[in-house]
């Protein structure tokens, strides 16, 4: 059933960049065979007008060489083959430069529509395109329809524009019979030169007309249904659940890093219930103090727990650990205000220190001063 649902709904959607680019994979691309075909027809066309001379003197000076032969030479193979050989260099030749016009053209003429793609899925064989019932509703689907008529109207617009064609030389053609034959197979060859260019122009309306609508059916194509913009959306940006699990382990992972980073610290303080803040300090390597571990609830307990066990310090200091928790992030030295505060009690655990091992008055701890722009309440 949500299959059917989905098969019926309306392609309402523009393609998104994802399909356009998997299609452009598969080989799917807006192609125009007519812009194709008119590029070929216009430079072959504008080819032998511009090199038919020098190929129809070519070719006559090889009809003249090939006749004017002696009638030993007519017998001996060994004369022929080379006289063959002669010419056919000779031919290739002289079209070599319309044949290189002509391959520029067939291999631009694709391009300008969809431009240049190399995909092995395009050319590799589908199965599908054996079956013979999709065979049969290819041959009478709306689209083969509309290649028929466009088949008919360019047939048409061809044979209209050869009618033009013939009805203007008209009276060059009928001359042609009573001119020497130098005069005439040039004016022949000149008169079927230009006509097969104009008739060569034909294409070029067909094709103004080709490209766009290639343009518009391919993008057509590949609209897309809203279920299927959905499930891109899902299969690309991933599974809203898939995702919310990822950014647990993330947190998991750098909750764990930090808590290994504890046992390093020189100090934890605390709130001394909701946060917890381990600072280290490394007079040679760290220009002030840095944030090693933090946080709130469960992970300072978490923090205090391991500071503990490791014999790291834990110091009740209320201000100044809401201080540094809100204003430095893990791996980041504390800001210029409290370097103050924690430079004291740095001094304080020293004091502590030395009265652990030595014994006297116990130091007493100091009143931290917090610029106001630092504090936080709870």
């Amino acid at each position: 059933m949500a299959e059917d649902n989905e098969s019926s709904q309306e392609k309402s959607e523009e393609p998104t960049p994802r399909r356009l680019e998997k299609a452009r994979e598969e080989g799917q691309v807006a192609r125009s065979k007519e812009l194709a075909t008119m590029m070929v027809l216009m430079s072959g066309a504008a080819g032998l007008l511009f090199f038919g001379g020098m190929i129809g003197g070519t070719l006559r000076d090889i009809f003249r060489h090939n006749f004017d032969l002696e009638r030993a030479d007519v017998f001996d193979t060994g004369v022929m083959l080379s006289q063959l050989g002669d010419s056919a260099i000779t031919i290739i030749l002289a079209v070599s430069p319309l044949l290189a016009i002509l391959a520029v053209a067939a291999f631009l003429g694709p391009l300008m529509v969809g431009g240049w793609l190399m995909s092995g899925k395009a050319v590799a064989p589908q199965l599908s395109r054996m079956s013979l019932f999709k065979g049969l509703k290819r041959m009478f689907s709306t689209r083969a329809l509309m290649e028929l008529t466009k088949s008919v109207a360019k047939v048409s617009l061809v044979l209209l524009i050869a009618l033009a064609i013939l009805n203007v030389r008209q009276e060059n053609l009928l001359a042609i019979a009573n001119q020497d034959p130098n005069p005439a197979t040039e004016q022949a060859l000149w008169t079927l030169g230009w006509s097969f260019f104009f008739l060569a122009c034909a294409t070029i309306v067909i094709a103004v007309i080709d490209v766009p609508f290639q343009i518009y059916d391919h993008h057509k194509k590949l609209r897309m249904t809203k279920q299927e913009v959905k499930d891109e959306f899902k299969e690309t940006e991933g599974k809203p659940e898939v995702k919310q699990k990822i950014r647990q382990l993330q947190r998991e992972m750098a909750q764990r890093r930090m808590m290994e980073d504890v046992p390093k610290a020189d100090v934890v303080i605390t709130n001394p219930e909701h946060f917890a803040v381990a600072l280290q300090y490394d007079g040679k390597s760290m220009a002030a103090p840095v944030v090693v571990a933090k946080g709130t609830d469960e992970i300072a307990m978490k923090i205090m727990e391991i500071a503990r066990e490791h014999k790291v310090d834990v110091l009740r200091t209320p201000p100044l650990a809401r201080a540094v928790y809100y204003s430095t992030d893990i791996g980041e030295a504390i800001p210029e205000g409290l370097y103050m505060a924690v430079a004291q009690v740095l001094a304080y655990l020293f004091q502590l220190r030395q009265y652990r091992r030595r014994g006297g008055n116990k130091p007493a701890m100091p009143r931290l001063p917090i610029p106001e722009d630092l504090r936080r309440d709870e």
